[in-house]
Parts: structure tokens; sequence; C-alpha cells
């Protein structure tokens, strides 16, 4: 098994454990998309389990490390990635800011919270990528304010084709710390989910708008 197999079980593993992933296909979770979905995921349950926040932070200090070098600024996407974010900058002894969805209707106005300089070298950090179009906006935000964003770190990703297509549009590199593949693996060999559930899973992760109906 490969270094990146091996985490992003452990990764399944721990998500499982504290419910911030839930898998049930004959109760499907209503997104606010409204899409219908088998899988529901709340990486913010993560904060109130210490040890599952110490892997999560440790193991994005260590990815972006080894995948993006050298860095100036660490950012978050707002609001669910703004606390794993701090605690990475906190661990790498680096800056820190976060970014909205929008800009603010009113005051400054901002976009990003914080101090940014034109030509930082930025890596971004989201707790979860669904489309892909939210985590593309803080981003886009980011290079707009002249940084030179070097990539995005997630701790989950569904692994949409959208998403796929979106990252590859806008040239910016994902790394996860788990995926959707792996977490259905890995429930399966723990008994989270039955055999039974399997072709469920994978067909809507092939067509996530139509499952169901």
């Amino acid at each position: 098994m490969s270094k990146n197999d091996s985490l992003a079980l452990d990764t399944a593993e721990f998500l499982l454990q504290i419910k911030a992933i839930k898998l049930d296909v004959n109760n499907p979770f209503t997104w606010s998309s409204g899409i219908k979905s088998p899988i529901y995921c709340d990486n913010r349950k993560i904060l109130s389990y210490p040890k599952v926040r110490t892997f999560v932070r440790q193991e994005f200090a260590k990815m972006i490390g080894e995948e993006f070098g050298s860095i100036d600024l660490i950012a978050g996407v707002a609001t669910g990635a703004i606390a794993h974010g701090v605690l990475v900058a906190q661990d790498l002894g680096l800056p820190f800011v976060y970014v909205r969805s929008a800009k603010k209707e009113h005051g400054l106005t901002n976009q990003i919270e914080g101090v940014v300089e034109s030509g930082q070298s930025v890596v971004v950090v989201e707790d979860l990528v669904s489309t892909g179009q939210s985590s593309l906006a803080a981003v886009k935000a980011l290079r707009d304010a002249g940084c030179n964003v070097k990539g995005m770190v997630a701790i989950f990703t569904y692994g949409l084709d959208s998403a796929k297509t979106n990252f590859k549009k806008e040239k910016c590199t994902l790394r996860t710390l788990t995926n959707y593949d792996q977490l259905i693996k890995q429930a399966l060999e723990r008994d989270y989910i039955k055999e039974s559930d399997l072709q469920s899973l994978i067909s809507w992760r092939e067509n996530p708008e139509n499952w169901g109906k």
C-alpha cells in the first residue's frame, strides 16, 4: 500500500469514527443545492476531537511541505476551513488569512480578512470539496490580490467530475487527505456499510444530480 493510500484510509477511518461523515443509502441527505445524497460530511466535528484535530493539522503541514515547498502564507476558506487553516499556519509559523465566499456588503467590503501582500506565495486550506466552485472562488480572490496560489489542500473530496474539470480549468493543484473512493473502501472493510450498499454509493458519485430518482 502506498503512503498516500495509507493516509487516505487512516483519515477516512477517523472521519467515520467521529461521524464527521455519515453514509445512508436508504435515508439520503438533502444538500443545500437540492441534490439527494447517501453521504453527508461535516468536518467541523473534527475540532471537537483533539486526537483527530492534531492528526489533520500534522498531515496538512507535512503535505504542504512535501507538495508545495516554501510558501509565505496560509489561507483558509470561510467558514469550515478557518480553524484548520489557523492550526496549520501556527504549526508552520506562517501568517494566516481567510477568504469569504463574497465581499462583505458593509464596512471595508473585504473578501479576504487579514494582511495580504502582492507577490506572496500561498496554499489554500479547505475542509471539503464538492463541485469546487466555492473553493476556487477563494483562489480567484487571492490571485486578484496578486498572490501566487501554489495549490489547495483539503480534508475530503467527493471526487466529482465537475470538480476535476473546474480545478483543471483554473490550473489549481488539489491535494486531499482522503477521498470518496478510499472512504467507501474503508467503510466496507470496517462494516460501516454493507456490500449491498456499494453499487448505490458508486452510482451516486457517477451521477449525483439524478441519483435515486
